[in-house]
């Protein structure tokens, strides 16, 4: 779940913490991967969100964004035109070819995972939809990769927006990733663009949700009346992903990576 933090500090956790987050944050991945295979036309995101609801529970942990500031859903879940913040309803229903944008948190043992993915339903996606998700994954691992200890928050940006500009896409400004640890949104934001400032330093036991969304169209986006569905202002397709790594001494380690099953 995308955020504005505010603050410029920064949450330092140790090894032990870490190993808390980990845990999580591997929780969250599990469940993100059972849920895109179970994405089918004809799917209500009702039902998809009672499913991520029992994927959730049976990790032993709780939603991490059902009830913040009164988000009403177990996960976001956001199509096509939707950028982020999406809510499940049983009377929408996914259908074939649409671009499905799944976001879950979890809240394990006093920790959080949060991790994101776009998929397209059912057959391959055509080629729009397949340079859209190329590109926006593209984004993410540069993002990853320029994530140093010694280096600064706008090097992930820079290189997230840089990518996303040559590939010809605009990247979402309103909404931004974040720290993330023992809470969903912690300091410091992670913008996917480069800004004035450098940005807050990066050190080893940083946690960081790095998470890109790049439009079709222009990056302006609008909420719907639902007060959280967040979408493109000129309705052109939107692409969301999301890991969350840990600064170390050399390449960021990505704690969302789902282990082989």
């Amino acid at each position: 779940m995308t955020a504005r933090v505010r603050s410029r500090r920064a949450v330092i956790y140790g090894p032990r913490e870490i190993d808390g987050i980990r845990l999580a944050a591997q929780a969250t991945a599990g469940v993100l991967r059972e849920l895109v295979r179970a994405l089918r036309p004809g799917l209500s995101t009702g039902e998809l969100d009672d499913l991520a609801g029992e994927l959730i529970r049976a990790t032993g942990g709780e939603s991490a964004f059902f009830g913040y500031r009164g988000f009403p859903g177990q996960i976001c879940i956001s199509l096509n035109d939707e950028v982020v913040h999406g809510i499940g309803r049983k009377e929408r229903f996914v259908q074939l070819g649409d671009l499905v944008s799944l976001d879950v948190g979890i809240r394990l043992h006093g920790f959080v995972g949060d991790t994101a993915t776009t998929h397209c339903v059912g057959d391959l996606p055509d080629e729009p939809r397949k340079q859209l998700l190329e590109a926006t994954r593209q984004c993410l691992q540069l993002g990853i990769g320029a994530a140093r200890a010694g280096g600064r928050v706008n090097d992930i940006g820079r290189a997230v927006e840089q990518h996303a500009r040559k590939a010809g896409y605009s990247v979402v400004r309103d909404f931004v990733g974040h720290g993330c640890g023992r809470r969903l949104h912690e300091p410091p934001e992670v913008p996917n663009f480069a800004c004035r400032q450098p940005g807050v330093l990066l050190q080893t036991g940083m946690v960081l949700a790095i998470e890109p969304m790049l439009n079709q169209g222009d990056d302006k986006v609008s909420v719907d009346a639902d007060g959280w569905t967040v979408r493109t202002r000129d309705r052109g397709l939107s692409a969301h992903f999301e890991h969350m790594i840990a600064i170390t001494n050399g390449e960021a380690e990505i704690l969302t990576w789902p282990k082989k099953a």
